[in-house]
């Protein structure tokens, strides 16, 4: 089969298709022929080894895993044993532990959830890592409730364009924060207002939140404490990362004074690390069917476009997610 491989640190440059052989699945394992993977930031970060920390767990000399991508959908080739949720022939989306760039790739049934028709596998591919941060920083971390003020800092992005319709589909009254160029599209997906971040500081201005979700990463609690309700939440669900990989100083700096701070305020800083959970991932592709939330594609790219994908989400100005098809290039 034909896969997606890095053997060394660096720029897209050191991406290559390759011919790999095709994995064969253990034990409570799925092989699925890709039909789709989205790319998400941190698939840049993990291929550049930054924070050069990281290559303690990475790989010091070079990655250990060498096969980017984890959200992936496609069609069950054939299952390893102790199997009982797919069978061959069904379609399925979810995350692997890498490899998503590829024409077949191995993962836990654990990780899936089942396709249905009215999901195109473009569409399902695009909703694990962006939509379980999204869902669950809003409903699990959040409590949000019908007509709480939400504002969703990043709202054009991959996160962010999951949250404002996720809020919306909770009865909530959102805010987007974006730029000049993408105030169509975030009032296309239903925000309420919307805040060009290059005009105006929200932390400045006299609206209340009951809710902030931060999908950048950017934010300090103790400005936006001024704009939170009494028992209003920051939920702290971007990554810290810029063009030149995870602002981890910044980001630690920013999050440990943050919780510092909420322990003597009744207003709470809430930091999100979203987990693999296929009951959310069957929630995100309810939501899609009923017409609830659509996901936003930026570009689709076929498999031996990569580079050009991965270089474009790590310039940071996506608008929803980009999408790399396995039928578009042969």
């Amino acid at each position: 089969m034909l896969a997606i491989i890095h053997r060394a640190y660096g720029s897209a440059d050191v991406l290559a298709l390759e011919e790999v052989e095709r994995p064969v699945p253990g034990d409570g394992e799925v092989l699925i022929r890709v039909r789709a993977a989205s790319v998400n930031p941190l698939d840049a970060h993990f291929m550049r080894g930054k924070p050069y920390v990281a290559r303690i767990a990475m790989g010091l000399t070079g990655p250990r895993r060498i096969r980017p991508g984890v959200d992936v959908a496609g069609e069950v080739e054939s299952v390893g044993a102790g199997v009982t949720r797919f069978k061959p022939g069904d379609n399925v989306f979810g995350t692997c532990r890498g490899g998503a760039f590829a024409d077949f790739v191995c993962t836990p049934e654990s990780r899936l959830a089942a396709k249905g028709p009215g999901l195109s596998f473009a569409q399902a591919a695009s909703l694990p890592v962006a939509g379980l941060t999204a869902l669950q920083g809003l409903r699990d971390k959040g409590a949000v409730q019908p007509g709480q003020k939400v504002l969703i800092n990043g709202a054009a992005g991959g996160i962010g364009t999951f949250a404002v319709q996720i809020a919306k589909a909770h009865g909530a009254d959102v805010t987007g924060v974006c730029s000049a160029g993408n105030m169509d599209l975030v009032r296309a997906i239903g925000a309420d207002r919307i805040i060009d971040y290059a005009d105006a500081d929200f932390t400045e201005g006299g609206q209340l939140y009951d809710l902030i979700l931060d999908a950048v990463g950017n934010l300090w609690f103790s400005a936006c404490r001024r704009v939170l309700t009494r028992n209003g939440i920051l939920v702290a669900a971007g990554g810290g990362v810029g063009p030149d990989g995870p602002r981890l100083g910044r980001l630690a700096a920013r999050l440990l004074a943050g919780l510092l701070q909420s322990r003597f305020t009744t207003r709470k800083l809430v930091v999100l690390m979203a987990k693999m959970d296929a009951t959310d991932l069957a929630a995100l592709a309810a939501l899609v069917e009923a017409g609830k939330i659509a996901p936003v594609l930026d570009v689709r790219h076929g498999l031996g476009e990569v580079r050009e994908a991965i270089r474009y989400v790590a310039g940071g100005h996506t608008r929803g997610k980009v999408v790399v098809t396995m039928d578009t290039d042969r």
